[in-house]
Order: C-alpha cells, then sequence, then structure tokens
C-alpha cells in the first residue's frame, strides 16, 4: 500500500519527471487510489506539456489536431487548467484556426469544443475569453454548412452569454442573424437549448424585443413550449418573459399567439401545474406576471388570480430554496403592485404575510467544514441580504393601498425594527427596498400617528438622505413628503434636524423626481407651520428658485410650487408679513402664471394664490394697485371653465370684505371697473357652487 508520504512528493517532482510520475500512477491504479493522486496534482497539466501547447502552431494539421484534443482532455474539469490555458495565450491560436477557411471542420470543430470548455472556467475565465474576442468568431462559425460545428458554436455561445459580462449586442449587429439563430431550432434539441438561452440573454432592451418579434420568435417559441424536454422548455419561457417584460405591443402578440390549438397564456398554466419542477412553475408565473402588468392579461383573469397568484405565494414558502423564494416574491411584489384587488387577495393567500416575515428571520446553515467558514458566511450573508430585499418589495406592493393590510404587516414579526435595521443595512439594494416598504406604509394616517412615532423612523431615514444615490434618494425623499404632514408627530423634530436646507437641496437636482418631492415635502411642511418656519423656507428657497421652479417643464412640480405659495400665504399675519418681505417677487410670479400657456388647474392655483393675498389686511393693496392684476381678475370671472370663475370670484369676495378696513374704498374701485355688473350677469349661472361665489361677492358690496 503506497503511503500518504509517497503522495505529497509527487507535487514535488519537476516537470520532466513524468517517466517516474507514469511508474507511480499505475502503481496506484492497483491499489485503486488514482483519484487521490489526481487530486493533489492532475497529470495532464498544461504546464508540464509543452510539447503540446508547441505542436498547436504547427503547419502539420494532423499534429495540430491531435494538440487540440490534448489540450481539450486537458482542460476538462478543472478551473485551474483552464486559467492556466487562457494565462498562456492559447486563445488566439484557436481563434486563428477557427478563421482559416482552407483547414478541414475536424480542427475546427475541436477548437471550438475546447472554447467551449473554457468558457465553463471562472467568470474571470469568461471575461478573458470574451476580451479576446472570442464571440465574433463564433458567430462567424454560425455560417458554416457543418451542422457539428454549428452546434458546438451554438454550445460555446450559450455558456458564454449565460454571464453578465457577454456583448450580447452583437447578436443584432447583423439583422439577419436573429432569424438564422430561430431558424436553427429546427435541426435539435441541443440547438434549441442553446439559441433560446443566447436569445434570453439578448433581449434586453424594447428594441431588442420588437425586433425578435417582428422576426417570428415568438410562433418559434410557441412551438418550442410543447417541447417534451425541460431543458428546452426552461429556457424558452424566460426568454418570452424577457420579450413580455414592459412591452404592451410584444405581450399583445404573445398573448394571442397559439400552438397546437392552445393559446401561449394556456401552456403556460400548464407549466405551473404542481408535478412540474418548481423553477418551471416559477418561470411561467413570471412570464405570465409579466403579460398581466403589458396589459395583455387583465387582473380578474382567472389565469392570473386562480393560477399564477397562488403559484407565487406558494413558492413563497419555506420548503423551497431560498433563492426560488426571492424570485417568488420579488415576481409577486410586480404582479400586485398596482392592482388593489390582487393586493387584497395575496394579503389573505396562504399565510403569505408570516411566509414573507420569515425571509427577515433567515438564519444561515453552518459551514460543513471549518475551511469553508469564510465563503460558506459570505453567501449566506449575501443570501439573507436577497431574501430582505424580496420581502420588503412584496410587503410594499402588498400596502401600497389598503389601511387594513398596512396594520395586518406592521403587527407582523416586529416588522418596524426589521424595515429601521434595513435602512441601515450595508447593502444598498436593502436599503432601497426598506424605504420602500417604509414609504409604502408611511401612507397609513394611524401609523404615521403610533408606529413610525414608537420607532422613530425619521432618525434613519434622515440619515439614509444624507448621500445618497439617486433611487434611493427619491423614495426617501417621498417618504419625507408623507411624514411631514401637519398631523404627523415626526414633523417636528424632522425640522430640527435640518429638513429645510435638505429639501431646498432636492428643488435643484437635475432629476425632475427629486425636484418634485422637494418641492412638495416644503409644501407639506408650510402647511400651518408658524411664521419662523414659513421665513425659514422663504429665505433659504429663495425668489429665484422659486421662478425657476414656476417655469419647470414638469407640471407637477409647477403645481406643487404654486401649492407651497399657498401655504406659505395663509393666517393674515403671515400673509401680510410675506408680502412686506416678497410681494412684488410673488404678484410678478402670479402674473407669469396668468399669462402663461397653462392648463386650467395650473392657473386656478395661481388665482387662490391671489385670493390668499386678498384676505391679508395690508397685502390686499398689492391687488388693488396693480391695474392688470384687477383686468386679470375681470376677465377670469366671465372665463369658460367655471374652476377659474369661482377663484377669481372668491379673489373679489376677499378684497371686498365689509367688516374689514377700507373696504368702501375697494369696493367703489371694482364698481368702476364693472366687477358689481360681472356678478349680476352671473347670478343666472347653472353651476350651484359657482352661483354661491357669486351671491357671497354680491353680500358685500355696500348699497349705493
Amino acid at each position: 500500500m503506497l503511503s500518504l508520504k509517497w503522495f505529497s512528493t509527487l507535487s514535488l517532482w519537476k516537470p520532466n519527471d513524468i517517466h517516474m510520475k507514469v511508474i507511480l500512477i499505475n502503481h496506484c491504479l492497483k491499489h485503486r487510489l488514482f483519484t487521490m493522486i489526481s487530486v493533489l496534482n492532475p497529470f495532464m497539466d498544461v504546464e508540464s506539456s509543452r510539447s503540446y501547447i508547441d505542436e498547436l502552431y504547427s503547419p502539420d494539421v494532423e499534429k495540430c489536431l491531435q494538440a487540440i484534443v490534448c489540450l481539450k482532455n486537458s482542460v476538462i474539469g478543472s478551473n485551474r487548467q483552464k486559467a492556466s490555458v487562457i494565462a498562456q495565450g492559447v486563445v488566439p491560436r484557436l481563434l486563428q484556426l477557427l478563421s482559416d477557411d482552407s483547414l478541414p471542420d475536424q480542427v475546427k470543430m475541436e477548437a471550438t469544443i475546447t472554447l467551449g470548455s473554457l468558457a465553463k472556467g471562472t467568470r474571470d475565465s469568461v471575461r478573458a475569453l470574451v476580451d479576446l474576442d472570442v464571440v465574433p468568431i463564433l458567430i462567424h462559425g454560425l455560417g458554416s454548412k457543418n451542422m457539428k460545428l454549428i452546434e458546438a458554436s451554438l454550445c460555446c455561445l450559450r455558456t458564454i452569454f449565460e454571464h453578465q459580462c457577454a456583448p450580447v449586442d452583437l447578436i443584432y449587429q447583423n439583422e439577419n442573424l436573429t432569424v438564422h439563430l430561430l431558424t436553427l431550432t429546427m435541426h435539435s434539441m441541443t440547438n434549441q437549448v442553446c439559441v433560446t438561452t443566447i436569445l434570453k440573454a439578448a433581449c434586453k432592451t424594447a428594441e431588442n424585443q420588437n425586433l425578435l418579434c417582428g422576426q417570428g420568435a415568438v410562433e418559434t417559441l410557441a412551438a418550442l413550449l410543447c417541447s417534451p424536454h425541460y431543458r428546452v422548455q426552461m429556457p424558452t419561457v424566460l426568454c418570452l418573459a424577457n420579450m413580455c417584460y414592459k412591452n404592451t405591443e410584444v405581450s399583445a402578440e404573445v398573448a394571442t399567439t397559439s400552438f397546437g390549438g392552445k393559446c401561449i397564456p394556456d401552456l403556460l398554466v400548464g407549466l405551473m401545474a404542481r408535478d412540474k419542477p418548481s423553477e418551471m412553475q416559477m418561470a411561467a408565473a413570471k412570464c405570465l406576471t409579466y403579460l398581466h402588468r403589458a396589459k395583455a392579461i387583465s387582473a380578474e383573469d382567472p389565469k392570473i388570480v386562480f393560477k399564477t397568484l397562488p403559484c407565487l405565494v406558494r413558492l413563497c414558502k419555506k420548503d423551497h430554496p431560498c433563492e426560488q423564494r426571492v424570485v417568488a416574491a420579488e415576481t409577486l411584489a410586480y404582479l400586485t403592485e398596482v392592482d388593489t384587488e390582487l393586493q387584497r387577495l395575496a394579503s389573505v393567500s396562504n399565510h403569505l404575510v408570516p411566509a414573507l416575515a420569515e425571509f427577515l428571520r433567515h438564519q444561515p446553515d453552518p459551514p460543513l467544514h471549518p475551511n469553508h467558514a469564510a465563503a460558506r458566511l459570505e453567501e449566506e450573508v449575501r443570501v439573507a441580504q436577497d431574501l430582505k430585499q424580496a420581502a420588503f418589495k412584496a410587503f410594499a406592493s402588498l400596502g401600497a393601498n389598503d389601511e387594513d393590510i398596512r396594520k395586518k404587516i406592521i403587527d407582523t414579526d416586529n416588522l418596524m425594527d426589521h424595515i429601521v435595521n434595513g435602512l441601515q443595512d450595508t447593502n444598498p439594494k436593502v436599503r432601497l427596498a426598506a424605504v420602500r416598504c417604509l414609504h409604502s406604509l408611511s401612507r397609513s394616517v394611524q401609523q404615521l400617528r403610533t408606529t413610525f412615532q414608537d420607532h422613530s423612523v425619521w432618525r434613519p431615514l434622515m440619515q439614509l438622505l444624507q448621500g445618497a444615490s439617486d433611487d434611493i434618494l427619491t423614495v426617501a425623499s417621498s417618504t419625507l413628503c408623507n411624514l411631514l404632514l401637519e398631523f404627523s408627530p415626526s414633523k417636528e423634530p424632522i425640522l430640527e434636524s435640518g429638513a429645510v436646507d435638505l429639501l431646498c437641496g432636492l428643488t435643484r437636482q437635475k432629476d425632475p423626481a427629486l425636484r418634485l418631492n422637494g418641492i412638495w415635502a416644503l409644501m407639506n411642511m408650510a402647511f400651518q407651520a408658524e411664521q419662523k418656519i414659513k421665513s425659514q423656507i422663504l429665505n433659504t428657497l429663495g425668489t429665484d428658485q422659486i421662478f425657476r421652479l414656476l417655469s419647470d417643464p414638469e407640471v407637477d412640480v409647477l403645481m406643487k410650487t404654486l401649492g407651497l405659495l399657498r401655504n406659505l400665504l395663509s393666517t393674515k399675519p403671515h400673509i401680510d408679513h410675506i408680502m412686506s418681505l416678497h410681494g412684488n417677487q410673488i404678484m410678478q410670479a402670479v402674473v407669469l402664471i396668468l399669462e402663461g400657456n397653462h392648463a386650467a388647474e395650473v392657473k386656478e392655483q395661481a388665482l387662490c394664490i391671489l385670493a390668499n393675498i386678498g384676505d391679508g389686511d395690508s397685502a390686499k393693496e398689492y391687488i388693488m394697485s396693480n391695474e392688470d392684476v384687477l383686468k386679470k381678475l375681470t376677465d377670469y370671472m366671465m372665463h369658460n371653465s367655471v374652476k377659474l370663475q369661482i377663484a377669481a370670484i372668491f379673489c373679489i369676495s376677499n378684497l371686498v370684505w365689509r367688516e374689514e378696513p377700507g373696504a368702501g374704498e375697494r369696493q367703489a374701485k371694482l364698481r368702476e371697473i364693472g366687477v358689481y355688473k360681472k356678478l349680476q350677469s352671473l347670478l343666472m349661472a347653472n353651476d350651484t357652487m359657482l352661483f354661491d361665489k357669486v351671491k357671497t361677492a354680491m353680500t358685500q358690496f355696500s348699497e349705493s
């Protein structure tokens, strides 16, 4: 029996001691110890076999072919060998052989298979192959007349395209290539697996989706869905899902395409049956989800209500692998994101909420061996983060609209503690998912007053807003808008923590969503606020920035800016104080809107600001002394939009209110410009609210 000491000496021998190695290996074969030797020091080391690597460059075709075969055999099953071959610069020679039209197909076949084996190495090996321009050469090989060579090229491409670094755009450089790929599916099952995998990876944009659809991919994929082979069906479903994602036109085509008398959605339902592998069920549910969100299948369709949703809920359970549970929860979040009824159904389906709460309590399994502890720990941390992210996304969708669902979520498993911790997670994706969940739950008035206050949620939220990426900043600032509502107990401490400066800064961002959230939060902050807070907002924001926001191309930003001005100009003392400081600029801003090409809703807000100004004591003079503004008021009294008439007349009422000092002089001036006569002419108005406003304004005028 050969001792272990003998094994250890093998690794110390030099490459030229091949003969002695062979003697020892023969001895070990007799004792059935070859496996141990091969693990300690593989026989087919590339470093110790320079001879056949040198023969790769031989002009003798037979020698070159044998060298490729030896190289192919040497790298099978060993990532270290693959990396070594790539590092020694062998790949360019293989590519040169593939590009030489004078060489026989057998040489090209073996070279392609070798490249395919190299592509099954580590991510670094695949990236190195991509950097060496392997993909264009392989694509060129698809034009061969030899179907075996084409198949080998497809297999290698499939392996490369399963990695993120694959240059998928190359598939679309030649408009005929995708048609050729679809045609190749008719020749073999291997081709079908490879082509669907390649197209799945290469379908990333709406342009890709539309091109594939226009070239008949949907019909081909429908046929492949009916394949008896799992290896074909799985990439086919995933390819269909990628084609449908957020694409209304392609999804409509998919939903109405049939094969064998069944439309694709019905075929997908069959693939969600419980006797199918769970990966297949998941892929089919994802595809149907995308079809629904692209409006090809309604939320009330039985395929969604009774098949897709229950399938996703079932796959969230603990008896499925973590990776599947993550995908199921994220897909369920997307399925239920916008439909209230689907949210309600999901929340009461098969104990979903407790199942998602389990995601947040995930405990890693101990490593099987101490040497694997570090790698195992890293993997378990990743899995735990993925589970948290998926759970937060699902909770965010479920609680988007319904108060009872929000309460059910918050009352489950101390969820708010998990969210607060998630806001401070080291993984930015977890932080983003946690703040989305918080944003959804912050729509609850009851939770803002209780749970949010009990957990001081505003603290980690404000920390998150400091230096966050735009995607996190957008959702976090949206959440802050809700926490700044008048009835929220968090409003005061948020103000004290420097929110005004932060929000004013957001209004200067390039991203319109950030500008909107910044001005929206300031509007909420200004509602029924103390004068010092209003002054702080105005001084920090500045009238120049207000003018810029009033010229913003985004209508929502413009509307919230006008809403901010309305909230600032409320309560008589505040109105007079602010107008004494910024009156001319504010009047200029109002005129800018009234004269602009804006919708009635926008101009209505400007007229309401005038009405607020007219409610002040000294502020009234800014209107009464401005002939242009008075003319505009009288014009809008007779506008064809009732809402603008009502807003203008409301302003007139505030100006002529008889109990306020100087009312007589103001009434006289307004009579003089024809306001009273216009009011009289509006007494025949059909609109009840307009009639009431007219009556109120007329009763304030003194008898003349």
